[in-house]
């Protein structure tokens, strides 16, 4: 945290894209980014799947045996 010219204290986070300083509060319209093209790249990202979110998948049903009727 950084002391701002009114005594408060302000939040500093790294923007994810290109890991500049910036300033976590309401007149910072593109936190946690810098800007709005560094917002955007972090997007195509997602959008291209170069990010994913990893999770389990579910087992093949077809690798388990039917049950048995009797």
């Amino acid at each position: 945290m950084s002391q701002t010219e009114a005594g408060q204290n302000v939040t500093m986070v790294n923007c994810p894209t290109c890991r500049k300083p910036v300033r976590w509060e309401a007149a910072s319209l593109h936190r946690p980014f810098c800007s709005e093209r560094c917002r955007l790249i972090d997007l195509g990202a997602w959008a291209s799947e170069r990010y994913s979110i990893p999770v389990d998948t579910p087992p093949d049903l077809d690798q388990f045996d039917s049950p048995s009727e009797s």
